[in-house]
């Protein structure tokens, strides 16, 4: 009976461990404020009024049309080194995304997803050739927003838009595919509130819309006729042509608190839930932040969050269970995880703010005493995990030890992470 139970805790747990952004009528265009001359009974003659002079871009900073809007949407680089669930240990690897700049002092919005585990940043603005460094204050990874800091002063940048009504023309602007040449779509908004669960967060309000984005327009600005924000791009479907960006109204209350050095909703992970659409389920760590939580905790890049606070995460393929969890408790909290480690064939358990990770389970000292018991086992069909982009398998097969030797492997492929026991020589 215990042999059993343990083939069957082994093989649920080595199935897991392979598996591997207020309603309102729509604003009107901005218009340049003119002085209105006060009419008095004259005691002397009238002098003539002498009209303000139009604000410039050059002179405020802030823009007034969609195309201006171009000046303060900038290019971000992350450097750093991840762990892909498809093609394994990624160092020194650059990836691109957008963003866009909300203060003349380098105040600057972008998605998390973007940022998070990047060794430094390089960020280009208004065409340079030349990049510059910018640093990381907030991110939250629920919401996927990230403010940075880019160094310099005297920036063009973009205001917020209160809430669009459905049809309003809207434009998404950034830098698609890594090009450094900006690009502007146009579309109409066809969803006020639409649903935010993705693989990689779990978003409270978020805008449909039809202005095509590509990736690397990800933290791109969606912005009215007049240059205004009304969105953060995070996310699209080109099959369906529907993109998604998160509202200016949920954006603004979570960037204000990033601006001042606040983490929100976060524990310092770059993650993504990975499923099989049934049981096995978890959130997926490509990188970790240093100093964060979850570093200090333990958790390193390839390991797979199954559990937080005892609940099983990521059962629908999305952020959501994770972050109803983060968003249910403040960031000083104790909460006990779960984590699977397959760099060591092992399950971990720890506690975010708390005790670090211990090993509570070894695969491979269980398989090794499901062998020593002497008995065959027939073979075991493959398992299939997918989650974008991965698809892992898991092959098993048990032997008698009698005249027979026991190898393993675990390890990397170009699309398929496996483990595998197998004997030799082969049993008829």
């Amino acid at each position: 009976m215990k042999r059993l139970v343990t083939i069957f805790v082994l093989f649920v747990m080595a199935a897991v461990l392979v598996a591997c952004g207020g309603s309102g009528e729509e604003p009107e265009a901005t218009t340049v404020p003119v002085a209105t001359p006060v009419t008095e009974e004259p005691t002397t003659a009238p002098t003539a009024e002498v009209p303000e002079p139009e604000p410039t871009v050059e002179e405020t900073g802030t823009i007034s049309t969609f195309q201006d809007a171009l000046q303060a949407t900038i290019q971000i680089e992350a450097q750093g080194s991840f762990l892909d669930p498809e093609v394994g240990m990624m160092l020194n690897t650059a990836g691109r995304g957008s963003g866009f700049i909300i203060d003349p002092s380098g105040l600057a919005v972008t998605n998390n997803h973007v940022v998070t585990g990047a060794a430094f940043l390089n960020v280009w603005v208004n065409g340079s050739s030349e990049p510059l460094n910018a640093k990381v204050l907030g991110v939250s990874e629920c919401s996927d927003l990230a403010v940075i800091d880019i160094d310099g002063d005297d920036f063009p940048y973009l205001t917020w838009s209160g809430p669009p009504e459905i049809g309003t023309d809207v434009y998404a602007l950034g830098f698609p595919l890594g090009d450094p040449e900006p690009t502007i779509t146009r579309g109409i908004i066809s969803k006020e509130n639409a649903y935010g669960d993705t693989s990689w967060a779990s978003v409270d309000r978020v805008i449909e819309h039809d202005a095509t984005i590509n990736p690397g327009n990800s933290g791109g600005p969606l912005v009215t006729e007049t240059g205004q924000v009304v969105g953060v791009n995070y996310a699209g479907d080109s099959d369906t042509n529907q993109y998604y960006a998160i509202s200016a109204a949920d954006a603004q209350t979570i960037i204000n608190q990033l601006e001042a050095g606040s983490n929100v909703n976060a524990i310092g992970v770059n993650g993504e839930a990975v499923t099989d659409g049934e049981s096995l389920t978890g959130i997926w760590v490509s990188s970790v932040e240093s100093g964060s939580p979850a570093d200090q905790t333990g958790i390193k890049a390839g390991d797979i969050i199954i559990k937080m606070e005892g609940l099983v995460l990521a059962t629908d393929g999305t952020m959501a269970d994770y972050c109803d969890i983060l968003r249910s408790n403040s960031p000083d909290d104790v909460l006990s995880v779960e984590v699977l480690r397959f760099d060591t064939e092992e399950v971990l358990e720890g506690q975010i703010n708390g005790r670090a990770l211990e090993p509570s389970f070894s695969f491979a000292v269980a398989a090794e005493d499901d062998l020593a018991s002497g008995e065959r086992l027939p073979l075991k069909q493959p398992t299939t995990m997918s989650a974008s982009p991965m698809t892992l398998r898991l092959y098993i097969w048990k032997c008698p030890p009698v005249g027979s030797m026991w190898t393993g492997h675990f390890g990397w492929t170009t699309m398929e992470l496996y483990w595998a026991a197998s004997c030799w020589p082969p049993q008829h």
